[in-house]
Protein backbone atom coordinates (compact mmCIF):
# COMPACT_ATOMS: atom_id res chain seq x y z
CA UNK A 1 0.00 0.00 0.00
CA UNK A 2 1.28 3.66 -0.77
CA UNK A 3 1.79 5.89 1.90
CA UNK A 4 0.47 9.09 1.44
CA UNK A 5 3.01 11.72 1.05
CA UNK A 6 3.56 14.16 3.86
CA UNK A 7 4.56 17.02 1.13
CA UNK A 8 3.58 17.89 -2.69
CA UNK A 9 3.65 19.92 -4.81
CA UNK A 10 0.94 20.24 -8.01
CA UNK A 11 1.99 21.77 -11.07
CA UNK A 12 4.19 24.41 -9.23
CA UNK A 13 5.03 27.45 -11.06
CA UNK A 14 6.22 31.66 -10.77
CA UNK A 15 7.06 34.28 -12.62
CA UNK A 16 8.85 37.16 -12.34
CA UNK A 17 7.87 39.56 -14.77
CA UNK A 18 8.90 37.15 -18.52
CA UNK A 19 11.06 35.17 -16.37
CA UNK A 20 9.42 31.74 -15.76
CA UNK A 21 11.70 31.03 -12.68
CA UNK A 22 9.99 27.44 -11.35
CA UNK A 23 7.63 25.65 -13.82
CA UNK A 24 4.75 22.62 -13.42
CA UNK A 25 7.36 21.58 -10.51
CA UNK A 26 5.32 18.32 -9.02
CA UNK A 27 6.67 16.97 -6.02
CA UNK A 28 6.26 14.00 -3.35
CA UNK A 29 8.06 13.89 -0.34
CA UNK A 30 7.27 10.64 1.71
CA UNK A 31 7.28 10.95 5.31
CA UNK A 32 10.46 9.92 7.50
CA UNK A 33 12.67 10.19 5.05
CA UNK A 34 15.24 12.42 3.42
CA UNK A 35 14.73 14.08 -0.43
CA UNK A 36 17.41 15.89 -1.78
CA UNK A 37 16.76 18.75 -4.60
CA UNK A 38 19.73 19.06 -6.46
CA UNK A 39 20.46 20.78 -10.34
CA UNK A 40 22.83 23.46 -11.39
CA UNK A 41 22.95 27.10 -9.78
CA UNK A 42 20.01 28.81 -11.17
CA UNK A 43 17.69 26.40 -11.31
CA UNK A 44 15.06 27.56 -8.89
CA UNK A 45 15.76 25.35 -6.25
CA UNK A 46 15.84 28.04 -3.84
CA UNK A 47 12.67 29.73 -5.27
CA UNK A 48 10.69 26.28 -4.97
CA UNK A 49 11.43 26.18 -1.25
CA UNK A 50 10.55 30.12 -1.33
CA UNK A 51 7.18 28.61 -2.51
CA UNK A 52 7.07 26.14 -0.06
CA UNK A 53 7.43 28.09 2.90
CA UNK A 54 5.45 30.72 2.13
CA UNK A 55 7.76 33.92 1.50
CA UNK A 56 6.70 33.46 -2.25
CA UNK A 57 3.20 32.91 -3.91
CA UNK A 58 2.66 30.57 -7.09
CA UNK A 59 1.46 31.85 -10.26
CA UNK A 60 0.25 28.50 -11.07
CA UNK A 61 -0.38 25.24 -8.70
CA UNK A 62 -0.60 23.79 -5.26
CA UNK A 63 1.70 23.00 -1.88
CA UNK A 64 0.08 20.58 0.23
CA UNK A 65 1.35 19.25 3.38
CA UNK A 66 -1.10 16.17 5.15
CA UNK A 67 -3.81 17.52 3.17
CA UNK A 68 -3.51 21.00 3.99
CA UNK A 69 -3.49 23.44 1.44
CA UNK A 70 -0.50 25.80 1.97
CA UNK A 71 -1.38 28.49 -0.74
CA UNK A 72 -2.08 31.58 0.69
CA UNK A 73 -1.00 31.31 3.98
CA UNK A 74 1.95 33.58 5.38
CA UNK A 75 5.45 31.70 6.09
CA UNK A 76 4.26 31.77 10.23
CA UNK A 77 1.44 30.23 9.85
CA UNK A 78 3.01 27.50 7.75
CA UNK A 79 5.55 27.09 10.42
CA UNK A 80 2.97 26.65 13.08
CA UNK A 81 1.47 23.81 11.26
CA UNK A 82 4.96 21.77 11.03
CA UNK A 83 6.84 23.06 7.83
CA UNK A 84 10.59 25.48 8.82
CA UNK A 85 12.82 25.93 6.86
CA UNK A 86 16.96 27.20 6.69
CA UNK A 87 18.32 29.91 4.37
CA UNK A 88 21.71 29.88 2.19
CA UNK A 89 22.68 33.23 3.83
CA UNK A 90 22.84 32.80 7.69
CA UNK A 91 21.90 35.72 9.70
CA UNK A 92 22.16 35.34 13.81
CA UNK A 93 21.07 37.50 16.15
CA UNK A 94 24.85 38.65 16.54
CA UNK A 95 24.24 40.01 19.77
CA UNK A 96 22.26 37.48 21.52
CA UNK A 97 24.11 33.79 22.98
CA UNK A 98 23.94 30.80 20.95
CA UNK A 99 20.65 29.43 23.59
CA UNK A 100 19.12 33.18 23.05
CA UNK A 101 18.86 32.44 19.15
CA UNK A 102 17.70 29.29 19.57
CA UNK A 103 14.78 30.22 21.77
CA UNK A 104 13.73 32.28 19.43
CA UNK A 105 12.28 29.24 17.46
CA UNK A 106 10.95 27.93 20.48
CA UNK A 107 9.08 30.91 21.38
CA UNK A 108 7.05 29.77 18.32
CA UNK A 109 4.53 27.29 20.74
CA UNK A 110 5.71 27.79 23.85
CA UNK A 111 5.57 31.54 26.08
CA UNK A 112 7.25 30.97 28.97
CA UNK A 113 11.29 31.93 28.48
CA UNK A 114 12.45 29.59 31.20
CA UNK A 115 11.02 26.66 28.82
CA UNK A 116 12.25 28.16 25.32
CA UNK A 117 15.36 28.85 26.72
CA UNK A 118 15.05 25.17 28.37
CA UNK A 119 13.84 23.67 24.64
CA UNK A 120 17.17 25.35 23.35
CA UNK A 121 19.01 23.50 25.41
CA UNK A 122 17.76 20.33 24.12
CA UNK A 123 17.98 21.48 20.66
CA UNK A 124 21.70 22.36 21.08
CA UNK A 125 22.07 19.30 22.27
CA UNK A 126 21.05 17.07 19.44
CA UNK A 127 22.85 19.32 16.93
CA UNK A 128 26.06 19.63 18.24
CA UNK A 129 26.26 22.68 20.09
CA UNK A 130 25.86 22.15 23.61
CA UNK A 131 29.21 23.72 24.44
CA UNK A 132 28.60 27.49 22.80
CA UNK A 133 25.25 27.77 24.25
CA UNK A 134 26.40 31.03 26.41
CA UNK A 135 28.61 32.14 23.46
CA UNK A 136 27.61 35.27 21.21
CA UNK A 137 26.24 34.07 17.94
CA UNK A 138 28.61 36.78 15.89
CA UNK A 139 32.19 34.53 17.93
CA UNK A 140 30.82 31.42 15.90
CA UNK A 141 33.07 29.81 13.00
CA UNK A 142 30.96 29.32 9.74
CA UNK A 143 30.54 25.59 10.48
CA UNK A 144 28.99 26.41 14.28
CA UNK A 145 26.71 29.08 12.40
CA UNK A 146 25.26 26.47 10.14
CA UNK A 147 24.47 23.99 12.95
CA UNK A 148 23.30 27.52 14.66
CA UNK A 149 20.53 28.08 11.53
CA UNK A 150 19.88 23.94 11.83
CA UNK A 151 19.39 25.09 15.84
CA UNK A 152 16.78 27.53 15.10
CA UNK A 153 14.77 25.90 12.59
CA UNK A 154 14.63 22.73 14.78
CA UNK A 155 13.55 24.78 18.12
CA UNK A 156 10.26 25.05 15.97
CA UNK A 157 9.39 21.37 16.14
CA UNK A 158 8.86 20.97 12.63
CA UNK A 159 7.29 17.80 11.04
CA UNK A 160 8.73 19.04 7.72
CA UNK A 161 12.59 20.72 7.47
CA UNK A 162 13.87 22.47 4.31
CA UNK A 163 17.52 22.76 4.56
CA UNK A 164 18.69 25.27 2.16
CA UNK A 165 22.07 24.41 1.58
CA UNK A 166 23.53 23.72 4.98
CA UNK A 167 26.63 21.89 3.95
CA UNK A 168 27.86 24.97 2.18
CA UNK A 169 30.83 26.67 2.56
CA UNK A 170 32.39 23.88 5.21
CA UNK A 171 34.94 21.49 4.82
CA UNK A 172 35.49 18.25 4.04
CA UNK A 173 35.68 17.43 8.57
CA UNK A 174 33.21 19.91 9.14
CA UNK A 175 30.80 17.89 6.42
CA UNK A 176 31.30 14.53 7.88
CA UNK A 177 30.66 15.91 11.04
CA UNK A 178 27.20 17.10 9.99
CA UNK A 179 26.15 14.20 7.85
CA UNK A 180 24.91 12.30 11.01
CA UNK A 181 23.47 15.15 12.50
CA UNK A 182 20.94 15.40 9.87
CA UNK A 183 20.84 11.88 9.55
CA UNK A 184 19.58 11.47 13.46
CA UNK A 185 17.28 14.28 12.90
CA UNK A 186 15.22 12.41 10.37
CA UNK A 187 15.51 9.08 12.85
CA UNK A 188 13.48 11.32 15.35
CA UNK A 189 10.52 11.88 12.47
CA UNK A 190 11.00 14.52 10.94
CA UNK A 191 11.21 14.52 6.94
CA UNK A 192 14.13 16.40 5.64
CA UNK A 193 14.15 18.12 2.20
CA UNK A 194 17.52 19.43 1.16
CA UNK A 195 19.47 21.42 -1.56
CA UNK A 196 22.99 20.64 -1.94
CA UNK A 197 25.67 20.79 -4.00
CA UNK A 198 27.72 18.58 -2.62
CA UNK A 199 27.14 15.22 -3.76
CA UNK A 200 28.96 13.34 -0.98
CA UNK A 201 26.60 14.19 1.50
CA UNK A 202 23.62 13.42 -1.03
CA UNK A 203 24.63 10.62 -1.88
CA UNK A 204 25.37 9.42 2.06
CA UNK A 205 22.51 10.50 2.87
CA UNK A 206 19.62 10.98 0.79
CA UNK A 207 16.87 8.48 -0.36
CA UNK A 208 15.22 10.36 -2.92
CA UNK A 209 16.20 12.82 -5.34
CA UNK A 210 14.99 15.48 -7.49
CA UNK A 211 16.34 17.09 -9.80
CA UNK A 212 15.86 21.10 -11.49
CA UNK A 213 17.43 22.65 -14.46
CA UNK A 214 15.80 26.16 -15.65
CA UNK A 215 12.99 26.08 -13.02
CA UNK A 216 11.63 22.39 -14.75
CA UNK A 217 11.84 19.09 -13.23
CA UNK A 218 14.22 16.88 -15.41
CA UNK A 219 14.78 13.36 -13.32
CA UNK A 220 14.14 11.78 -10.15
CA UNK A 221 14.73 8.62 -8.64
CA UNK A 222 17.42 7.60 -6.09
CA UNK A 223 20.87 9.10 -6.00
CA UNK A 224 22.66 6.29 -7.93
CA UNK A 225 19.87 6.26 -10.75
CA UNK A 226 19.95 10.54 -11.07
CA UNK A 227 23.51 10.44 -11.04
CA UNK A 228 23.98 7.90 -13.88
CA UNK A 229 20.89 9.71 -16.29
CA UNK A 230 22.19 11.72 -19.13
CA UNK A 231 20.28 14.63 -18.73
CA UNK A 232 21.68 15.01 -15.32
CA UNK A 233 24.91 15.11 -16.43
CA UNK A 234 24.13 17.29 -19.62
CA UNK A 235 22.34 19.97 -17.28
CA UNK A 236 25.56 20.14 -14.94
CA UNK A 237 28.59 19.87 -17.44
CA UNK A 238 26.67 21.31 -20.76
CA UNK A 239 25.68 20.65 -24.01
CA UNK A 240 27.11 16.99 -25.42
CA UNK A 241 28.63 15.98 -22.24
CA UNK A 242 26.45 13.00 -21.65
CA UNK A 243 27.26 11.53 -24.76
CA UNK A 244 31.55 11.71 -24.08
CA UNK A 245 30.36 9.98 -20.64
CA UNK A 246 28.18 7.43 -21.81
CA UNK A 247 31.05 6.85 -24.42
CA UNK A 248 33.87 6.44 -21.83
CA UNK A 249 31.52 3.97 -19.60
CA UNK A 250 30.94 1.75 -22.66
CA UNK A 251 34.47 1.26 -23.96
CA UNK A 252 35.53 0.94 -20.30
CA UNK A 253 32.68 -1.54 -19.95
CA UNK A 254 33.90 -3.32 -23.19
CA UNK A 255 37.71 -3.78 -21.94
CA UNK A 256 36.51 -4.59 -19.09
CA UNK A 257 34.48 -8.05 -20.13
CA UNK A 258 37.08 -8.38 -23.07
CA UNK A 259 40.00 -11.23 -22.42
CA UNK A 260 43.56 -10.36 -21.72
CA UNK A 261 46.07 -10.47 -23.90
CA UNK A 262 48.45 -13.85 -23.45
CA UNK A 263 51.78 -12.56 -22.97
CA UNK A 264 54.58 -14.93 -25.01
Amino acid sequence: MTTQPILSTRRLSIRFGGLAAVQDVSLSVARGRITALIGPNGAGKSTLFGLLSGFLVPTHGSVEMDGCVLNGMPPDAICRLGLARTFQIVQPFAGQTVRENIAVGAHLHLRSRRLALAQADEVARRVGLEDQLGKRASSLTVAGRKRLELARALATRPRVLLLDEVLAGLNPGEIAAMIPVIRGICADGVTVVMIEHVMQAVMQLAQDVYVLAGGRPIAQGTPAEVTRDPRVIEAYLGHGMAQRFGAQSQTQTQSQTQPEASHV
